[in-house]
């Protein structure tokens, strides 16, 4: 492969910086993927293989992230499956427990529809101009979330508590099943959860939340399966590029859950509605164009 078609360090910052940023904002990490390099002119696809295993090494940094953020409750919701293991049952009273296992629901769709349809629909959708249009549609998703939702309740009670109350099974498995939208280019995966949660009845934060903790083993099982890919062959040329982006990714991921669940104390996705559809419409234009 000639080296003009590889990834310069510059475009894997550029790339890294986005990659945190987008995958934890409702906005489709990556359909950003898709569109930034078709805006700049440079010559990468998205379905180049160096390229996917590039995104593959930023993914992962992303997901231990959300880990390290979210470790204490981590420990906590194992403990919590541990203990209905053993006691062959969930205890009523056992938050932790019905938390751990309403992510294993979720995430039994999401894995299973991610393995069975992630290649047809990135090649089938893997352009620029699908991708801006269905950004688009992405802010209307989000809007269609926020005129939909159930209003939450204003209860006093933890946050894992109010969650594992208001989600139920099969919550849990439509909130997780939505997740699949963002194989395309365009939807957001968090966008998708979180617009679930609230059409469940949980609140903004709540809903963020959980889908932060819902994305963990779906972003983090999808890299490490595909990590060796960047160690074989298709790594040639880019394993720098690859660790260098992955540092600025890990990097605005943190600042980026910060801030979110911040925000969603008081805010709605109204703003990441409004933003995907009127950059979806923008880019929609002038590719077409």
């Amino acid at each position: 492969m000639i080296l003009a078609s590889l990834i310069t360090y510059t475009q894997a910052i550029i790339l890294g910086l986005l990659q945190g940023v987008s995958e934890l904002f409702p906005i489709s990490s990556l359909g950003h993927s898709v569109i930034l390099p078709k805006l700049l002119g440079w010559n990468i696809h998205q379905n180049d293989p160096y390229f996917l295993a590039f995104l593959v090494a930023t993914h992962l940094a992303t997901a231990i992230v959300l880990l390290i953020f979210f470790w204490r409750d981590w420990v906590r919701i194992v403990k919590g499956i541990g203990r209905s293991l053993r006691d062959r049952g969930i205890d009523p009273d056992d938050t932790d427990a019905k938390l751990g296992w309403l992510l294993v629901v979720g995430t039994i769709p999401a894995g299973v529809l991610g393995l069975l349809l992630q290649d047809p629909l990135r090649h089938a959708f893997a352009s620029a101009k699908s991708a801006a249009f269905f950004l688009m549609l992405n802010g209307l998703v989000l809007f269609g979330a926020e005129l939909l939702r159930r209003r939450a309740p204003q209860v006093n009670e933890d946050d894992d508590a109010r969650i594992a109350r208001t989600v139920g099974w099969r919550g849990a498995f439509g909130v997780g099943a939505a997740q699949a939208i963002a194989l395309i280019p365009g939807f957001s995966r968090s966008g998708a959860t979180m617009g679930g949660g609230l059409l469940v009845g949980l609140s903004h934060k709540d809903a963020a939340r959980f889908a932060f903790l819902l994305a963990t083993p779906i972003i983090g099982a999808a890299a490490v399966l595909k990590v060796p890919e960047l160690f074989g062959h298709t790594g040639d040329g880019i394993r720098g590029q690859a660790l260098v982006a992955s540092l600025c990714s890990a990097l605005t991921a943190w600042f980026a859950i910060k801030f979110l669940m911040r925000f969603f104390e008081t805010q709605t996705l109204t703003p990441f509605a409004v933003y995907c559809f009127v950059a979806g419409a923008a880019c929609t234009i002038y590719f077409f164009s």
